[in-house]
């Protein structure tokens, strides 16, 4: 037999922490407890029946609990007027309702058998057929429903998981709510979550297996409001779907890239992201081996003033733990080379239940007693100090731990000893109590702002992405894990896989409790960094570049100075979905290609499939130019920046030059063995795509008025693709080329060198428009599969992809919001970072082809399908 001796200073009495690893709580009955120690008095109490062991709790609180491991016992009977105690120690339980004694004592007997089998493979088969067998025979009480109007959808079995134990029951989801009840009533008779309160849902990896959701019914909080474990994915899954397609009208599915899209554009904080990936990765405070994982970011805990401008402040987010200390690391390296395979870096994990309970002890002793059987760790190895924490952290041998989310919150009780517990005498004499704080922190709390201000710092969002590809990204495994030093031990790297042997099932989750779990990957590509410049605290409006003794709402003296036009330009974005009709114009006989304006704006030219080039009067609207350069179609058209020359590409594979003031070809630049899909310009540079798989770049350069051409044009560069480049585009600097092909292939050029950086094949189709943001360090594309999809260039990597409801034709944006024009002939404004549509503006009565946008975003002209050109107007 064990006990448990009750603290006054603790809340609880019996908790599902007393059951050991794969133990499950059945049923309950209140019965006596008849001691053998001379009272006359037997203690009442409830007799818990569990799957490995027998476990008392007295009505009396100043009594301990009684656990009888079955295992430890040598016989069960009903005692029937039995006398005698044939052996030393003997436990008798009288029960308050005398008929179920037999059930009681068959049911004992039966676990009895599964306890005392050889293998424990054995014992946990024989345990699930006996909780199978009762969730079998129960069902979800309907009577627990909120509203008798309430209609089910699906029920199953399931069990609720907190840290280090489950809960068997069975779940139930109406069209208003999702219900779990325990199948022994504890702690609640039944959990309820309206759904329409549910902001986030996760599925979840548990044991290895795919069998987990995780329900969140706030939008940033670390605590979810159930997480539930199923018997098997399919249950799962259905539950899941279930929830999502109530959610779908209410809330946007957010993925990893879409939240590092915002976060690179600073709409959400560090904290923040990082809490999401550790949600999509898979990590819950529910499951100990796979708590939420964070950084240590400072690496100052002696000074009396922590320097948040100065670099030396910080850990190198670019090395795991482990890495830091080169000393250290050489010694690790020299035993990794002497060892056998399956070699590994660290024998220890970043993140165990362990490590978590070690910074958790003082709000969570119970958590701690039943990982180490009943114990508490050496009073010299507790979480004494922060700063011999990250000592420990960089000269121990066996010690290259993170940290947890709490860390960088608001809540520091964990830094106190607030339960009064006894956690045990240092050998300096001194009894373990509060944690000690680094010399800059004036106590608990101030310790805590002033991570949160490290974590947001300037220097923290430069380097936070170097960090994220260790943890989460293409650094956390296979070869690149091994040049960064970060190699993790194989148990911890384990993904989900399916264990059918039970030994060595509950061998694995054995080593999952000792070691912890590496997050599920998600990044393969480098991570992009984020955009820093005038960064500031996303919930305080603070800059976070300042000491933490300097945070003030940053004055407009500090930054950098805009113009009127960058403040214009914000502003006809921010009312995108309140333009207007201003006059449309049918003056082509075909779908139109292209539109080009005049700097002063009076006039427009507009290419079409009918081969002709028009120039529409913006004043009066009329037709004042038709040309026509040869008999076939026209693709695109820009106006040079002098303003007295358009440039039109044709399918004849031919580009030609237009002379405004005398009104007729200039010249003809015959350059490619198939169409001309698009053109560009820049510093005197033209770039043409063409259908025979290459972009051409072309230096011109004006001949004297002696030669018979205007324009020699000498070619730079010949950028060739595996298929026929539908469109092209160029960064606002100029020192960037995105095209797009035909087979959906996106590739970004550097113009400096003429070298490819990056080719993804992003779209399933052909790919009708690029465009790079105005910061240039993204580039959207919308292509043929219906995607518009936004990728880094930096890196190379996807941040977001939004399936659009019908195909897209042809945007403007400004970096986060997208106007642009669909099959139907609908403009659509998006909202990237919620992936919406925001607003939907009626158009032309066939698809849309090309949209021009003025440099102050304040005009708008389209052209369709429909052979018309629509001049819109931003309402302010």
């Amino acid at each position: 037999c064990g006990f448990l001796t009750h603290s006054p200073s603790l809340t609880f009495r019996f908790s599902l922490l007393l059951l050991d690893l794969e133990e499950y709580y059945f049923e309950q009955h209140t019965a006596y407890h008849m001691t053998s120690n001379g009272s006359n008095v037997p203690n009442r109490g409830s007799l818990k029946i569990c799957s490995k062991s027998v476990i008392f709790e007295p009505d009396e609180v100043n009594k301990p609990i009684l656990k009888i491991p079955l295992k430890d016992c040598k016989r069960i009977e009903g005692l029937e007027g039995k006398e005698g105690n044939p052996f030393k120690e003997t436990f008798r339980f009288q029960l308050e309702m005398a008929r179920k004694t037999e059930d009681i004592v068959q049911t004992l007997l039966q676990l009895h058998r599964a306890s005392r089998l050889d293998k424990l493979g054995d014992q946990t088969a024989m345990i699930a057929a006996n909780l199978q067998s009762r969730l079998a025979r129960a069902s979800f009480d309907k009577n627990s429903f909120q509203s008798v109007c309430e209609r089910p959808h699906m029920e199953c079995e399931a069990e609720m998981v907190s840290p280090l134990v489950t809960n068997p029951g069975h779940v139930c989801i109406t069209d208003c709510n999702l219900y779990f009840q325990p199948l022994n009533g504890y702690p609640d008779s039944v959990v309820r979550i309206e759904l329409h309160s549910v902001r986030r849902i996760y599925k979840r990896r548990h044991g290895l297996r795919p069998l987990g959701l995780e329900v969140f019914c706030t939008e940033n909080d670390l605590c979810s409001d159930t997480y539930l474990k199923f018997y098997n994915t399919k249950d799962r899954d259905e539950l899941y779907y279930y929830i999502a397609t109530f959610l779908e009208n209410h809330i946007a599915e957010h993925t990893a890239e879409s939240y590092m899209l915002q976060w690179q554009r600073g709409h959400i904080s560090n904290y923040q992201y990082l809490l999401h990936l550790n949600n999509l990765a898979d990590r819950s405070v529910n499951d100990l081996s796979q708590y939420p994982v964070f950084p240590w970011v400072i690496s100052d805990y002696n000074s009396l003033q922590l320097d948040l401008l100065n670099p030396a402040s910080f850990r190198d987010l670019s090395k795991p733990v482990g890495a830091l200390n080169t000393e250290r690391l050489e010694r690790l390296l020299d035993r990794y080379r002497d060892m056998p395979e399956p070699r590994f870096m660290y024998g220890s994990h970043y993140s165990s239940p362990g490590y978590v309970l070690f910074y958790l002890v003082r709000v969570a002793p119970e958590h701690m007693l039943c990982l180490q059987t009943g114990r508490f760790d050496h009073a010299d190895r507790m979480f004494n100090s922060v700063g011999e924490t990250w000592k420990n952290c960089l000269e121990g041998g066996t010690d290259f731990k993170e940290l947890i989310p709490e860390f960088y919150g608001t809540e520091s009780s964990f830094l106190k000893n607030l339960l009064h517990l006894s956690l045990g005498r240092r050998q300096g004499g001194g009894q373990v109590e509060d944690v000690e704080l680094p010399p800059w922190a004036s106590d608990a709390d101030d310790f805590l702002q002033k991570m949160c201000s490290a974590l947001e710092s300037q220097h923290v969002s430069e380097h936070l992405h170097e960090w994220i590809d260790l943890i989460f990204g293409y650094k956390q495994r296979g070869s690149e894990a091994i040049a960064a030093h970060n190699g993790t031990h194989t148990h911890t790297n384990t993904h989900t896989i399916v264990i059918e042997d039970p030994d060595q099932k509950i061998a694995m989750l054995t080593q999952i409790l000792e070691f912890g779990q590496t997050p599920r990957q998600l990044f393969t590509t480098p991570h992009p960094q984020r955009i820093t410049p005038r960064f500031h605290n996303i919930s305080t409006g603070t800059s976070l570049s300042a000491t933490p003794n300097e945070l003030s709402p940053v004055s407009p003296s500090m930054e950098s100075f805009e113009d009127l036009t960058e403040e214009s330009k914000k502003l006809a974005w921010s009312n995108m979905n309140k333009l207007s009709l201003q006059s449309s114009h049918k003056i082509h006989k075909e779908a139109v290609t292209g539109i080009a304006v005049t700097l002063s704006g009076t006039s427009i030219f507009s290419t079409s499939q009918d081969s002709t080039m028009k120039m529409l009067s913006k004043e009066n609207g009329g037709l004042q130019r038709s040309v026509s350069f040869s008999n076939m179609a026209l693709s695109s058209c820009l106006i040079l920046p002098e303003d007295k020359t358009v440039v039109c590409s044709s399918w004849d594979n031919n580009v030609y030059f237009y002379s405004i003031a005398y009104g007729r070809r200039q010249d003809t630049l015959m350059g490619h063995d198939d169409a001309v899909s698009q053109v560009c310009w820049r510093d005197d540079q033209l770039y043409t795509a063409s259908w025979d798989s290459t972009v051409k770049v072309w230096k011109c350069v004006p001949t004297d008025i002696s030669s018979n051409k205007r324009t020699r044009f000498e070619l730079l560069a010949e950028l060739e693709h595996e298929a026929g480049v539908n469109t092209i585009a160029l960064s606002h600097a100029g020192t960037l080329l995105g095209s797009g092909t035909k087979e959906g292939t996106l590739s970004v050029w550097d113009l400096a060198s003429f070298s490819l950086l990056h080719q993804l094949t992003c779209h399933s189709g052909k790919i009708h428009q690029v465009s790079f943001s105005p910061d240039s360090r993204n580039i959207l594309s919308v292509a043929e599969d219906s995607c518009l999809k936004v990728t880094d260039v930096q890196t190379g990597m996807l941040l977001s992809t939004v399936l659009a409801e019908e195909e897209q034709r042809c945007f403007c944006w400004d970096g986060n919001t997208v106007l642009s024009g669909g099959q139907s002939g609908a403009l659509l404004v998006w909202d990237l970072l919620a992936s919406k549509v925001i607003h939907k503006i009626p158009a032309h009565s066939g698809r849309v082809t090309y949209i021009w946008m003025n440099e102050q975003c304040s005009s708008v002209i389209t052209g369709g399908e429909d052979k018309q050109i629509m001049l819109w107007k931003t309402q302010y």
